[in-house]
């Protein structure tokens, strides 16, 4: 896209007509996303709405909108909406696309991966901040505007389809990733908990979606709100927990690179202990089972995009959603054998 249509897509919001500089973001998988400099300076994130993703476009921003609202604190720094020139929360272009625009975090950094033990309990504490403040949201406010997205017998449904009609090629080079995939899903499926209460969730909490403090490294909150919806905290809790004690990329070749760092996950546990809102026993338990299913989850479904021929997650490659699944089913197996370790270390915070 460019710059005339960038400023053209801006004229819609109350800013400055002259931006210093606009920078794309490259981050994300989903939705563009552009710096919007002012005297140097990051001022504002504009970005365009993936509605070939997002379909119901109104009950995601009205989800977001929602959201922000609860989630103000000293201690919780996050962006701000700016509404259109129109009053509405995005702009819709004549040619169908969706734009909103955000206020850019000052001073503040993501990072793909933890690298010290303060990031993971940063991590943590912000993750339990978010639920603590949004704790105080009724969940049926929300709009289930992606049913099933986090449901794991849905996304293995999803998954069967594509075997069916895949072609030949993609199963073969997918074998190895399709046979585990097979082995693991009975038994996570009979540990799914129907009965949990249900939360407002972020339910894309990798490491890449916190910011943190340049000055001091204190977490400051969670970005990309575009799937906040009601869910189990254990979603939250499994999706983080892959990212922080993980110190390798989600399509990383050398399977021998990922690993589970345990020093990371109790500080991230303790944190989150801290923060968090009050669990009932019931959750407490399901997060283990959070840990592992979670990273298999999102192992299935860059699986099966890889089957259809990549039709969702962006690629820089032809092969890169299957080392996704590759990756991803070799840390939900490290996670399921530091079941145990996991327990010892929830119990400690969460129950004593």
């Amino acid at each position: 896209m460019g710059q005339k249509e960038i400023h053209a897509v801006l004229s819609g919001f109350p800013v400055p007509p002259h931006p210093s500089g606009i920078r794309p973001l490259d981050s994300g998988y989903i939705n563009r996303s552009f710096a919007i400099e002012y005297e140097g300076k990051p001022t504002y994130v504009l970005q365009q709405l993936n509605s070939a993703v997002f379909e119901d476009v109104e009950s995601l921003m009205e989800n977001l909108r929602r959201a922000l609202t609860f989630l103000q604190d000293p201690k919780y720094c996050g962006p701000e909406l700016i509404p259109a020139k129109t009053g509405d929360d995005c702009i819709k272009t004549p040619s169908g696309e969706y734009w909103r625009l955000i206020t850019y975090v000052p001073d503040s950094f993501s990072s793909l991966f933890c690298t010290s033990e303060q990031m993971a309990s940063e991590t943590g504490r912000i993750l339990g901040l978010f639920h603590q403040l949004l704790g105080k949201a009724d969940p049926g406010g929300f709009k289930d505007f992606l049913p099933g997205f986090q449901s794991l017998r849905k996304r293995l449904e999803q998954f069967d389809e594509a075997l069916s009609s895949a072609s030949a090629e993609r199963l073969e080079k997918a074998k190895a990733a399709i046979g585990f995939a097979q082995a693991k899903r009975e038994p996570l499926l009979a540990k799914q908990n129907y009965s949990l209460p249900l939360r407002v969730c972020h339910n894309d909490t990798k490491m890449s979606n916190f910011l943190f403090s340049k000055r001091d490294g204190k977490g400051l909150c969670l970005i990309d709100l575009d799937t906040v919806m009601p869910g189990y905290f254990y979603y939250d809790f499994g999706d983080a927990l892959r990212t922080v004690v993980n110190p390798s990329a989600e399509d990383e070749r050398d399977l021998d690179k990922i690993t589970f760092n345990r020093s990371y996950c109790e500080a991230f546990i303790f944190a989150l202990s801290k923060t968090a809102p009050e669990l009932n026993i019931e959750e407490i338990k399901s997060l283990p089972h959070g840990a592992q299913m979670m990273p298999y989850l999102h192992g299935v479904r860059a699986l099966t995009d890889f089957l259809l021929g990549d039709r969702y997650y962006q690629v820089s490659y032809p092969s890169q959603n299957l080392d996704r699944s590759l990756a991803l089913f070799r840390f939900a197996s490290l996670a399921e054998e530091e079941t145990s370790f996991l327990e010892e270390v929830i119990g400690k915070y969460f129950l004593s």
